[in-house]
C-alpha cells in the first residue's frame, strides 16, 4: 500500500511545488512508483509536468472531485493520469476553484479526494500531494486524504508564523476528520546559508521543533538553477546535476524513504 505525503505550508512561496516535483522525481530515480497530484487551481505544478494550456484540460483532479461531489462514477485512472519521465501525475486547472467554492455547501466535503486517492493506493509507492497557500477547504481535503504532512518551510520571518497556523489546523484535522494524520516534518527550503537570518531562523526552527517535530537535515539551498530547470519542465537534478539544489532533493528523498525505514 502506497503512502500518501501532503507538501503542505500556510505562507505561499516556501517552495511547495518545487518540492513536489522534484521529490517525485528523485523517488522515481530510487525506482519507487509515485504519483504526484496537483490540488492547487493555479495549475503550477502542471505546469512543470509540462502541460501548458491547462484552461483546456476536462480530465483534472477538478473534474474529478466534481464527479465526487455529484456521485457521479469516476472514469478509468487510464483517463486522468498522465505520465512524464516515469512520473505519473494528476494535473489541474482553474476549474478547480470552482470545485473550492462548491464544497463548502456539501456534506462530508472534506472526504472527497480521500474517495479519489485511495483506490489509487495499491498501484503506488508513493503520492504526493501539492496544495495551494491556505486554510480552506481544498487544503482540509488534502490533510484529510494524506497520511503524513511535508511542512515546507522558507527562513522568512513570515513563513515562519504561518507555520505556527498551520501546525494548529493539521492538530485540528487529526482530532476531528483524520486521527491517523502524521507530520513527516519540516523541510527547510530556499536556504540562503550566506546570511545571517537564514542561520538564526533555521536554528530558531531546529530549537523550537526538535523535541515535537522531526526537522529534517536536509537543507535546500537557494539557487537560480531551480527557477530555470521548472522553465525547461525539467527537475533540477536532470537539468542540472551537480547543481546544489539537485543534489539536495537527491539526499531529501533518501532521507524521507530511511525515515520510514
Amino acid at each position: 500500500m502506497g503512502k500518501i505525503y501532503m507538501i503542505g505550508s500556510q505562507k505561499g512561496g516556501t517552495a511547495k511545488t518545487t518540492t513536489t516535483f522534484n521529490l517525485a522525481y528523485c523517488l522515481r530515480k530510487m525506482g519507487k512508483r509515485v504519483l504526484a497530484l496537483d490540488f492547487d487551481s493555479q495549475a503550477n505544478l502542471t505546469t512543470c509536468f509540462g502541460v501548458e494550456d491547462t484552461g483546456v484540460l476536462d480530465d483534472t483532479i477538478g473534474h474529478l472531485m466534481m464527479a465526487q461531489i455529484e456521485d457521479m462514477k469516476l472514469p478509468s485512472p487510464k483517463k486522468y493520469i498522465r505520465t512524464k519521465d516515469g512520473v505519473d501525475f494528476i494535473p489541474s486547472s482553474i476549474y478547480l476553484s470552482v470545485v473550492d467554492a462548491k464544497l463548502r455547501l456539501e456534506m462530508g466535503a472534506e472526504k472527497m479526494l480521500s474517495g479519489i486517492l485511495e483506490p489509487l493506493r495499491e498501484k503506488y509507492d508513493y503520492i504526493l500531494i501539492d496544495t495551494c497557500p491556505s486554510l480552506g477547504t481544498l487544503t482540509i481535503n488534502a490533510l484529510a486524504a494524506a497520511d503524513e504532512v511535508i511542512i515546507t518551510v522558507n527562513p522568512q520571518l513570515l513563513a515562519m508564523m504561518g507555520m505556527q497556523d498551520f501546525l494548529r489546523t493539521v492538530v485540528k484535522i487529526r482530532k476531528r476528520i483524520n486521527p491517523g494524520l502524521g507530520i513527516a516534518g519540516i523541510l527547510m527550503t530556499m536556504c540562503e546559508s550566506r546570511t545571517k537570518l537564514c542561520k538564526v531562523l533555521t536554528e530558531e526552527v531546529t530549537e523550537s521543533f526538535q523535541e515535537q517535530i522531526r526537522v529534517f537535515e536536509t537543507r535546500i539551498p537557494s539557487t537560480v538553477k531551480v527557477g530555470e530547470s521548472i522553465y525547461y519542465s525539467l527537475p533540477v537534478a536532470e537539468y542540472s546535476p551537480k547543481a546544489s539544489a539537485g543534489m539536495a532533493y537527491r539526499r531529501f528523498a533518501k532521507e524521507l524513504v530511511s525515515y520510514e525505514g
